[in-house]
């Protein structure tokens, strides 16, 4: 069957089809969705966005470990569209990804239902429109993987549990504006504000708590370039959980989150019964954009306006990149706490692992046909004609070539050129990746499939002696990094995950503009036990058009 049926009405031998693709003894949860344009007004006045069953930001989804969610999506847009599930795993299964190097998009008009289990995993989440500039419309949303009633967490039941989506935003361009900038050649243009779920206006929202109670708050950075700083005034966070982490219970009166970022906070209500202002503004940008939302003690009778001065928050002592930068260290993994499962985050020792190759992946921006892009180690990466995941199964040759960017920067080359760039790994190897910043802005990665121990972070260029600077013990495991100006960020990942993944950047016009490239995890042998077969409802497209799914 090449695709659902547009009705949306679920029949048994959809349900049968989409089993045999996920674990058919763990919960399910069917969700319907339909994609279309709409009004929003996040600063007050109307401009189009995309919506999910009519809400911006979208939907969130709610999970327990190991469920199987089962979304059908409907694309009422007038172009093709793709989500993502931003740091959930997909274990086994990079054809559910959802983005263009694993999975053909949903054509206008027509449905997709994604098969996906949220096997052996916790926390924090959102997910995304991948292609083109979507996600600068609207689309998102959060996404939450509760643990199984039997694991333990590590801190009491909180008296709520609320999720906080901001981002950049745009309000005088929609996401065809800001492509067409980017086709042109263009660099994008600097953001208009800043949005919290979606708002954009100061306390034109709230969060309505009781005095002596503790609340968990799910923040993700979903925004397009910008890192932001979170921070709740007169209280403080406790972190609990990054990307599906238990850190050390640390206390933080304000967190950096650097784009693709989620972090997970327990604030107690211990001030007087009064309104605080939550403020959230850019972090290491040429402009400084505010916004802020309300914390409302329910029996509070001081209210805060619009008019209420927001305050500023670069007032950090010392160096901006140096408070940051002791601030991410401090961020390490709670080893006594269990994760998805009932042994310890700890168990895992990964400083006691050998290594099997390393990656040195440096960024550089450039002209290119007098149009602007963006590359890691020289390769800017262009869409191929058929996406690579499906060119692989069918072995459709001259689509891509593993090996086509280089595992480390070449200095004697200089310039940018263009490739459909995929790295080749093999399945089981233990990598250490290491991303070397040389330009003079923050920079934010993504790896699609896996978390990764994040090692090392420190100015200036690294070198092998910088592995004395490691953290072998208890590094925070997460799926999204920063890179300081002029600075380095050292990744430990075991690929035990077989499949097609994109690292990119999550600066979005990075990304669109080449800066990304694919992971191909490969195993000799094909089997069931490391990879699913080809979903039987996925879309053919490109040279797979004329290609027949074997049963």
């Amino acid at each position: 069957m090449g695709w659902w049926l547009n009705s949306g009405v679920w029949t048994m031998s959809m349900i049968i089809i989409i089993i045999s693709s996920v674990q058919a003894d763990s919960p399910y949860r069917f969700l319907d969705w339909r994609v279309t344009y709409g009004n929003i007004y996040p600063l007050g006045i109307p401009q189009r966005g995309i919506l999910i069953n009519g809400q911006f930001p979208g939907p969130e989804i709610y999970s327990v470990t190991n469920d199987n969610l089962i979304i059908n999506v409907h694309n009422d847009l007038d172009e093709p569209f793709l989500l993502s599930w931003n740091g959930v795993q997909l274990r086994k299964n990079s054809y559910q990804d959802g983005v263009y190097g694993t999975t053909c998009p949903i054509p206008p008009g027509k449905n997709y239902t994604y098969a996906i289990q949220v096997k052996d995993q916790i926390g924090s989440f959102f997910y995304f429109p991948s292609l083109s500039l979507h996600k600068a419309s609207g689309g998102f949303g959060g996404l939450r993987i509760l643990s199984r009633p039997l694991i333990p967490v590590p801190f009491p039941e909180p008296a709520g549990d609320f999720t906080f989506l901001i981002g950049d935003w745009y309000s005088r361009h929609d996401h065809k504006t800001l492509k067409a900038f980017l086709d042109r050649g263009h660099k994008l243009p600097l953001p208009d504000a800043i949005l919290i779920n979606g708002r954009g206006v100061s306390f034109s929202s709230s969060l309505t708590v009781q005095k002596g109670k503790t609340y968990r708050l799910r923040i993700s950075n979903v925004g397009l370039q910008h890192s932001l700083n979170f921070k709740i005034k007169g209280h403080h966070m406790k972190l609990v959980e990054v990307e599906g982490t238990h850190t050390v219970q640390s206390m933080y009166s304000s967190l950096d989150i650097h784009v693709g970022q989620s972090y997970s906070v327990l604030v107690t209500m211990d001030q007087p019964e009064n309104d605080y202002p939550i403020i959230v503004s850019t972090r290491f940008a040429a402009r400084e954009l505010v916004v802020g939302a309300a914390l409302h003690y329910s029996n509070s009778r001081q209210s805060l306006s619009s008019a209420s001065t927001v305050e500023h928050q670069h007032q950090h002592p010392g160096d901006e990149v140096d408070w940051s930068i002791k601030q991410a260290r401090s961020i390490r993994s709670n080893l006594t706490a269990s994760g998805p499962r009932p042994n310890p985050q700890g168990s895992y020792h990964y400083g006691q692992i050998n290594i099997s190759k390393t990656l040195v992946l440096e960024s550089s921006a450039g002209l290119v046909r007098r149009k602007q892009r963006y590359a890691i180690n020289g390769v800017s990466f262009v869409q191929a004609d058929t996406p690579l995941k499906l060119a692989d199964y069918f072995k459709i040759g001259g689509v891509f070539k593993v090996g086509s960017i280089p595992e480390k920067p070449t200095r004697g080359r200089r310039g940018i050129r263009l490739d459909t760039a995929v790295m080749g790994a093999h399945h089981r190897d233990f990598l250490e990746i290491v991303f070397q910043n040389r330009e003079k802005i923050l920079q934010s990665y993504h790896l699609d499939g896996y978390s990764f121990w994040v090692v090392g972070i420190n100015r200036g260029t690294w070198s092998v002696a910088s592995r004395r600077e490691y953290n072998l013990r208890d590094a925070v495991s997460r799926s999204t990094t920063q890179v300081y100006p002029e600075s380095w960020t050292a990744v430990y990942v075991a690929l035990d995950n077989v499949g097609m993944w994109n690292l990119r950047s999550e600066f979005w016009a990075r990304q669109y503009l080449g800066q990304q490239f694919y992971l191909r995890v490969y195993s000799p042998v094909p089997s069931l036990r490391d990879e699913y077969l080809l979903p039987n409802n996925v879309f053919l497209c490109g040279r797979a058009s004329n290609r027949h799914i074997t049963p």
